[in-house]
């Protein structure tokens, strides 16, 4: 395989794994670019504190893409608010809660029990199970981010 032919693996391995169209993924690239430290880190950093992933990782939903689904359909507050995008981006401190009328459904338990049987939940974020929510403690770092992909690659590709 390519150079190139590698570089684009990488880059659709890691779009595919969150979800986003190129239009998205070039906009995350752009801000990463932007901003001082290493691109590739920030990158996975912008993309671990979007909303759908961290509805994610705490084990409400089983996949990213029912994560989406359930904060489409205006399950899920940030703060005490109803939030109804996905990329939503939260902050250290933010709360995230799923919406009482949503707590009873079956979905919920049965993910949660999913879930904290396969992953843990990541040490940037605090879960709290019995009040159906969860805190963002500090920002995601390299290490706390399991997907086998090379950022860096990435980064090569965008910055011909």
């Amino acid at each position: 395989m390519s150079e190139y032919g590698a570089q684009l693996r990488e880059k659709q391995k890691l779009k595919r794994a969150y979800g986003l169209l190129e239009k998205q993924f070039r906009r995350y690239y752009e801000e990463a670019s932007h901003a001082h430290g290493v691109t590739g880190e920030i990158l996975l950093q912008l993309l671990e504190r979007r909303l759908d992933n961290v509805i994610y990782r705490l084990g409400f939903a089983v996949t990213r893409r029912q994560a989406r689904n359930f904060i489409a359909h205006r399950h899920v507050l940030v703060n005490g608010e109803r939030v109804d995008i996905p990329s939503y981006r939260l902050n250290v401190g933010d709360k995230v809660e799923i919406r009482e009328k949503f707590r009873t459904s079956t979905f919920v338990a049965d993910n949660i029990r999913l879930s904290q049987s396969l992953q843990g939940v990541p040490s940037w974020l605090s879960a709290d199970y019995t009040n159906f929510g969860g805190d963002v403690t500090a920002l995601p770092e390299r290490h706390h981010i399991d997907l086998p992909v090379k950022e860096q690659v990435i980064v090569e590709l965008y910055s011909k």
